[in-house]
Parts: C-alpha cells; sequence; structure tokens
C-alpha cells in the first residue's frame, strides 16, 4: 500500500485547515486530480492529503488529519470508506465533506449529496454543517445502517471484481443467491425490554430511512433523531422474500408478516451460533453477541444549503 501526504499547511477556511482523505482505487468524475483543480480554484492549492488503497487504512489518516489541526476533512469514497473514517472522528469538532466515489453512497443519497464533484466540493465548501447521529456495533461506529444476516452475506460474496464490473447491481446477483440463507435463533432486547424471540434471516439497525441496496426500508427515519431503526426479517426462502420486497416497494414493510419494526437507543441481540454482519457495507467476522447503541449528534457532516440557490 502506497500512502501519499503533502506536506505544510493547508489554506485555511477562516481558521480551518482543509483535509483529503482519499480510497485511491474509487472513481468520481475526473478522479483526484479534478478534485486538487476544484480545490485550487477555491484557493486551496495545499491541503493535507492522504491516500490509501483499502478503506480499513482510512481511520488512521482520518486521526492524522486531526492531528495536524484540520477542521474540514472530505472524504473520498463509497460508504465503507466513509464508515472508517466516521469510526475515528465521531465525537471531534471536524466536519466531514463526502465525496460519493463508491459503489454505493446511501450516506451520499440520504442527505442528498450528489454523485458530482464539483457540486459535493461546492457542498463540502460552502454548505451547511449538520450534527448526525452514529450508532456502535460492539464499540465500531457506523452512519448508515448495521446488519446481520441476509445483507452481510449478499455484500460480503460481492467481490471487487463483480463490483468494479456491475456496480450496485452486484449486490442483485449476490442477493439472489443468498435468498436461502440457513437461519439463525436470536433473542433480541431494545432498550432493556425483550422485543423479539425467534429465528431469523437478517436483522437491521438503520439510523436513515434508505438502506438496504438502496431501497427505503425506514420511512421517515432521521439521522439526528436521538433513536436507531430497528427491522428483524424472518423470511424463509424465496418465497417469502419476494413478499418482503414487495411490501418494501409499496413503502410498507411493517405490513409484511415476515417482518417486525421498531427503533430505540439501545439494542442487544443474542444468536445461537456466530452470524456474519456488516457496516455500511463492509463485512465483519460472525459473532454471536451484538450491544448496538445511538449516539446522538457524534458526527458533523456537510450538507446542501437549506436555503435554495445559497
Amino acid at each position: 500500500m502506497t500512502t501519499r501526504r503533502d506536506e505544510g499547511l493547508a489554506p485555511t477556511l477562516g481558521t480551518e485547515v482543509i483535509a483529503v482523505v482519499a480510497h485511491s482505487r474509487k472513481t468520481l468524475g475526473g478522479g483526484l486530480p479534478e478534485l486538487r483543480r476544484l480545490l485550487a480554484a477555491q484557493g486551496y492549492p495545499d491541503p493535507l492529503w492522504y491516500e490509501v488503497k483499502k478503506s480499513r487504512k482510512a481511520p488512521q489518516r482520518a486521526r492524522a488529519a486531526l492531528e495536524e489541526g484540520a477542521g474540514l476533512i472530505f472524504v473520498w469514497g463509497g460508504d465503507g470508506m466513509v464508515q472508517h473514517c466516521v469510526d475515528a472522528l465521531a465525537g471531534e469538532k471536524a466536519a466531514v465533506a463526502i465525496l460519493p466515489a463508491g459503489t454505493a453512497n446511501l450516506l451520499a443519497s440520504n442527505l442528498g449529496i450528489p454523485a458530482d464533484l464539483p457540486l459535493a466540493v461546492r457542498i463540502g465548501l460552502h454548505g451547511d454543517r449538520r450534527s448526525l447521529d452514529t450508532g456502535t456495533v460492539n464499540g465500531e461506529h457506523f452512519a448508515v445502517m448495521a446488519g446481520a444476516g441476509f445483507d452481510a452475506r449478499m455484500i460480503s460474496d460481492a467481490s471487487r471484481k463483480m463490483k468494479a464490473r456491475l456496480g450496485r447491481a452486484a449486490y442483485l446477483w449476490t442477493g439472489a443467491r443468498n435468498l436461502m440463507l440457513h437461519r439463525a435463533s436470536a433473542v433480541i432486547e431494545v432498550d432493556g425490554e425483550r422485543f423479539f424471540r425467534g429465528r431469523v434471516s437478517a436483522v437491521l439497525a438503520g439510523n436513515v430511512g434508505k438502506i438496504l441496496g438502496g431501497l427505503e426500508v425506514f420511512q421517515g427515519a432521521e439521522p439526528d433523531s436521538g433513536l436507531l431503526e430497528l427491522g428483524v426479517v424472518t423470511a424463509r426462502n424465496p418465497a417469502d422474500w419476494a413478499r418482503v420486497f414487495g411490501r418494501i416497494a409499496v413503502r410498507q414493510p411493517a405490513k409484511s408478516k415476515f417482518v417486525r419494526i421498531t427503533s430505540g437507543k439501545r439494542i442487544k441481540i443474542r444468536f445461537d451460533r456466530p452470524f456474519p454482519y456488516e457496516l455500511d457495507g463492509g463485512e465483519r467476522e460472525p459473532v454471536r453477541k451484538l450491544k448496538i447503541k445511538v449516539h446522538p449528534g457524534s458526527i458533523t457532516v456537510c450538507v446542501p444549503p437549506s436555503v435554495p440557490g445559497a
């Protein structure tokens, strides 16, 4: 892996230092050279600059940017890259500006940040700043969702090569392959009260409305509500899943007999065997227990101006 950092202090927005943490294998618009040109045209020719080839290396670079005094950190990549940076920056004062260069950009989509490099840069420099909640799973922060079971297998089976060739359609292919996933027995508590006990094919905790494959699973969910949404799916086979997705398509997932939905601040899940899970599209090792918690207002993200034309 190669990492590059430009020397010298970056120019500032007022007293603010600008940094870029970028996944060098992701593309958007004219790529990282265009990002340099856009920042230079806005008066920032020499930002702190960090590149990684794997998103798991991003937290170290984000913390390095903080140590150098960065107050605004542009994150170039998909939801996995953003999640790793959010994990490092949650609770800090620096603002995050998302440059959606990944296969899936669900956080950017939920916040109205377009996959248009000049516009995304403008939002970072001149947009509003919104304090958002994050969730944690076993202590690791996420911004969009955490999921165990079906979605975790769907994500882990989509190779980098497949995603490069098919884009988001790769998840449709791997999702279809996992509709017969062997279910696990689970006991789920929400805010200290038992919510569910039985066999599950998927458990989803969401901080925003659009999560699974960009589908709006949690209608009305807001990332600054102080709550996490929880969905439990008990589908056993492709026919059951077809009914679940049919209800999601008409924005009525809670009306499916294979789905249960609630919200809360603290969620505890115990499985009868190690079950795969993911955070914001990044696979994790299977576990028997998940402790999920909301952290209100723990990250600041640049979003489109609330006043049209601003």
